[in-house]
């Protein structure tokens, strides 16, 4: 039973309370249903979903439509684990660059998985430059295909980085004030000023978690439509 175990455990029963508790309508089959005027719970559930649903029809249009189970996982798993993680004595699983370097090279295999069979070997139209020479290709080819590679790298770091960094400074910052408390005389009330920042970074880093679970299934969904287009 690994930490990354218990969190995700602890994550999933509250999602699926979440949902369930949501859509309890007291009925005489007592079957549970959404309501037709939703609570705020209810539309908490619906933005979770919307926005994955969003991102991939603005990006893949239709033909992304099979794919929203594919991308709204990965939006739900990424948000919940890093509002998780933000709470005192919990374990950030996004935090890891095991866990997010095998979320993002999963993806990076699904996604080229995908292109294969809708388009065989033209996928590699992605790394080859439309209307250049051979000349020209032969420059090009290897600068297209580092970059095609370092995209689940970036993907994978992007993510890491934010959260690691985050949550490292934060744990600092409580170390730093509560070595100011223990002090002596006055000059332990000169704690509150690193209290004072951390409620700023607190609602920073409640910024920068919802931004990356953005960021990282906006990029997921760039990537599927170019595997998807060939654009």
């Amino acid at each position: 039973m690994t930490n990354f175990l218990i969190i995700n455990f602890l994550t999933v029963v509250f999602f699926i309370s979440v949902v369930y508790s949501t859509s309890i309508k007291k009925q005489t089959k007592k079957q549970t249903a959404f309501f037709l005027t939703p609570n705020s719970w209810q539309v908490f559930v619906e933005i979770i979903y919307d926005v994955p649903s969003q991102l991939l029809f603005d990006n893949v249009n239709v033909e992304g439509e099979k794919y929203f189970p594919y991308i709204s996982m990965i939006f739900v798993f990424i948000i919940f684990n890093n509002l998780i993680g933000l709470l005192p004595y919990s374990f950030t699983v996004t935090s890891h660059i095991v866990v997010t370097f095998t979320l993002s090279f999963s993806i990076f295999i699904g996604i080229n998985l995908i292109g294969f069979t809708k388009h065989s070997f033209r996928i590699l139209s992605l790394i080859i430059p439309a209307n250049s020479t051979i000349s020209l290709a032969l420059v090009l080819v290897p600068i297209e295909f580092v970059s095609y590679i370092a995209k689940p790298i970036s993907l994978g770091v992007r993510l890491f980085i934010n959260l690691m960094a985050g949550h490292t400074l934060l744990k600092v910052i409580v170390g730093f004030a509560w070595s100011l408390l223990l002090l002596e005389d006055l000059v332990a009330i000169i704690h509150l000023v690193p209290l004072l920042l951390l409620v700023i970074l607190m609602g920073l880093e409640l910024g920068v978690a919802l931004i990356q679970a953005y960021v990282f299934t906006i990029l997921t969904c760039i990537y599927l439509n170019d595997s998807i287009h060939l654009h």
